[in-house]
């Protein structure tokens, strides 16, 4: 079950009829087309987005828009909006990139984004990628992710950044090698004659050039303070005064002028002005449940505020969408803290969340929810319906709300607690998550078991399950890798699936299992109990809990068992449409197959595993297609004394290396291991293979024809 985005987010802002053409910027843009990257970074108010939707008006490319937001943090939530953006270009894109990317958290990012970039290079025309408000994300994986896009980006794709502040990308090495054109805070800001053009032609007013000298020595060309100047000027003879009061920062400048904006409009304008504020967008109906005052029409006023030009920006071609430039947003909030007390503000983020609900907004309504202090509403939207909203992208927003609340009030909500432990895994930081689960199942003490208790505490034991495959990692970047899979399958559709480098998941989870006979234990018998516990119609969670079980079992050597539970799997994912978790389950029953010597059984599931996956992306089906590799040489050969287990991902990545010459050091480095776990890893392999030395294992491997390339963007 994924979350909608709302359509604004991908809307260009088409250029007002009457605006400063910057020529002297355009040009500079457009000549930097060979480059990978336009960056335009300055301060609030400065003109960057008008800039960029004046040059996109004139320099004959197609675009693609997409605005971020701080909600656009996770790195799962900002590379589905990119995909979303770039499907307006090319309306299949990343179709199968997308199946993987509705989870909480996804696998490491190189060979998704390698998926992707394959498929931008088929796109034959240059077009440019549009990332605005890059600032509001906040993001190491993120500013990763964008960085190996840059590293890697097709010559077609230029993508353009917007930012109130420097990113976190290389931003030195791309000047190194002209990659990067660059406007800054010196670049936008407006020469006298742009300040002229726009005072007295754009803004219809008559002032004398040493008037507009003035203000814009004063306003150093800041285009944000010299609309508020335009604003306080129309109609007012003061212009001596209002130029005087520039003194100081921008900050002041803009409390004064806001102060003259606002006492210029009626009444009933500034109270819409300052209650609609909270929203980050707007539209008529919206504002109108908000505000819930039939004298004041919400579509009317946001036409009218359009049409004085007071700050609001259209973000779609009906203008039924519209938002607050961010500078006025946060001047006008900050005059609603002084107008209103805390529970009347909290009132209308009631009634923007309950809108925002009603029109299938779920994240939205849960944002309102958290800023009116209701703890019931928001807790009743985390939890969603089947699906709580931290495994549908909203780990981090969750996660915030969570920590922030008293330990009495999860105590009232047990599954809270839940939550908040698995929105933990989510987030990467394990070592706090049995203590919320115990804290969930002290709260749940001498509770009746009804059928929602019982589902409760069948989720406490996935979740631990889950904990167990990742605590027998030493390493948690490693760690974070060998959840996911898990974790991501405790969702509901087929969007919430996880597939990329699904060998490279499946064998890390393997490997980790390897480690430690107890962790193996804790895994069966946690899954056991997710499965005894859950309802029956709790299929998201049960399909991961079956995953789990069958992988364990598998790595015991119990195979009656798990075939059983890659079996219910398959049903459940059959039942929901769970693509993924359907594909890795029959790849769990290949393996299981061809372990028992029965290839022609084992190529029928690897077949059916490379049957559903459909469109994922190729980098996830490796292993179905190197174990039918494997049975199909052993049936058509008939060739003895094949595998006793498959090799996982892992050992074959270990084994590859080996073949290349590499000391176990180097292996290691390579592959970030600690030297012990390549020696594991050693051994295991021989094992395997029936052999005793490197050379004799490397024979055997090719033997096999267990070698693959794996393909990487050019």
């Amino acid at each position: 079950m994924s979350n909608p985005i709302m359509a604004t987010k991908f809307y260009i802002p088409t250029p007002r009829p009457k605006a400063v053409l910057r020529r002297r910027l355009t040009e500079r843009l457009s000549a930097g087309f060979h480059r990978k990257l336009t960056l335009i970074s300055a301060p609030a108010g400065y003109g960057k987005t008008t800039l960029i939707c004046e040059w996109l008006a004139e320099c004959g490319r197609p675009a693609t828009w997409l605005s971020l937001e701080k909600e656009d943090n996770e790195l799962s939530r900002f590379l589905t909006c990119m995909i979303s953006s770039l499907q307006r270009l090319a309306e299949n894109i990343g179709e199968g990139v997308l199946v993987v990317l509705q989870s909480p958290q996804p696998p490491p990012t190189e060979s998704i984004l390698t998926a992707l970039l394959n498929e931008i290079a088929a796109i034959m025309a240059p077009f440019l990628l549009v990332l605005d408000d890059y600032h509001a994300v906040k993001s190491k994986p993120v500013d990763d992710a964008v960085s190996f896009l840059l590293d890697h980006l097709p010559a077609q794709m230029h993508i353009v950044m917007v930012t109130r502040e420097a990113p976190r990308i290389p931003l030195a090495r791309l000047r190194a090698r002209d990659q990067l054109t660059e406007l800054g805070v010196d670049d936008m800001r407006f020469t006298l004659s742009e300040a002229e053009a726009f005072l007295n032609h754009v803004m219809g007013l008559s002032l004398s050039m040493d008037k507009i000298a003035a203000l814009e020595s004063r306003t150093e060309g800041w285009v944000a303070g010299l609309h508020l100047a335009a604003i306080s000027l129309q109609g007012d003879h003061g212009t001596d005064r209002i130029i005087q009061s520039f003194t100081g920062n921008h900050h002041f400048v803009l409390d004064y002028l806001v102060e003259e904006v606002l006492q210029r409009q009626p009444e009933a304008v500034q109270t819409f002005l300052l209650r609609t504020s909270i929203l980050d967008r707007l539209c008529g109906a919206l504002c109108d449940d908000v505000m819930l005052d039939p004298a004041i029409s919400g579509k009317e006023n946001l036409i009218d505020l359009d049409r004085m030009n007071l700050f609001v920006v259209p973000l779609d071609n009906e203008r039924r969408w519209y938002r607050y430039h961010h500078l006025f947003a946060d001047l006008l909030r900050r005059r609603l803290q002084e107008c209103l007390d805390d529970s009347n503000i909290a009132k209308l983020h009631e009634r923007a969340s309950v809108w925002y609900e009603e029109s299938g907004f779920e994240i939205e309504a849960f944002h309102h929810a958290v800023e009116s202090h209701d703890i019931e509403r928001a807790a009743r939207l985390l939890e969603g319906e089947g699906t709580p909203l931290h495994l549908r992208g909203a780990a981090g927003i969750s996660l915030n709300w969570l920590q922030s609340l008293p330990a009495a009030e999860l105590d009232a909500r047990p599954a809270l607690w839940v939550m908040y432990g698995s929105a933990l895994l989510i987030a990467g930081k394990p070592t706090g998550v049995e203590h919320k689960l115990r804290a969930a199942e002290a709260a749940l003490k001498g509770v009746e078991q009804d059928v929602g208790i019982r589902d409760l505490i069948g989720l406490i034991a996935a979740t631990r399950a889950t904990l167990a495959s990742l605590m027998m990692v030493g390493n948690p970047d490693r760690a974070d890798r060998n959840l996911q899979v898990a974790e991501a399958a405790m969702q509901n559709t087929e969007p919430e699936d996880k597939t990329d480098e699904l060998v490279g998941v499946i064998a890390h989870t393997r490997d980790a299992w390897i480690s430690g006979k107890h962790e193996i234990d804790t895994v069966i018998a946690e899954s056991r109990r997710a499965l005894e516990y859950l309802r029956p119609d709790n299929l998201p969670v049960r399909t991961a809990s079956a995953w789990m079980l069958g992988v364990a079992c598998q790595r015991r050597g119990d195979y009656a068992e798990a075939r059983d539970a890659y079996n219910e799997a398959i049903s459940n994912s059959q039942m929901m449409g769970h693509q993924l978790m359907a594909v890795m389950a029959n790849i769990g029953l290949g393996q299981i197959q061809e372990a028992e010597n029965r290839p022609d059984v084992a190529a029928e599931s690897y077949q059916e595993a490379l049957r559903l996956s459909g469109d994922l992306p190729l980098p996830a089906l490796r292993a179905a297609r190197l174990g039918l590799k494997r049975v199909s040489m052993v049936l058509k050969h008939g060739m003895k004394g094949n595998l006793i287990e498959p090799l996982s991902q892992r050992e074959i990545e270990v084994l590859e290396l080996v073949a290349k010459g590499l000391s176990n050091r180097e292996i290691g480095e390579k592959l970030f291991l600690a030297l012990d776990t390549v020696k594991g890893h050693n051994r295991r392999i021989f094992e395997k293979l029936q052999v005793q030395r490197r050379t004799e294992a490397i024979a055997r491997a090719r033997e096999l024809n267990l070698f693959a390339n794996t393909r990487k963007p050019h």
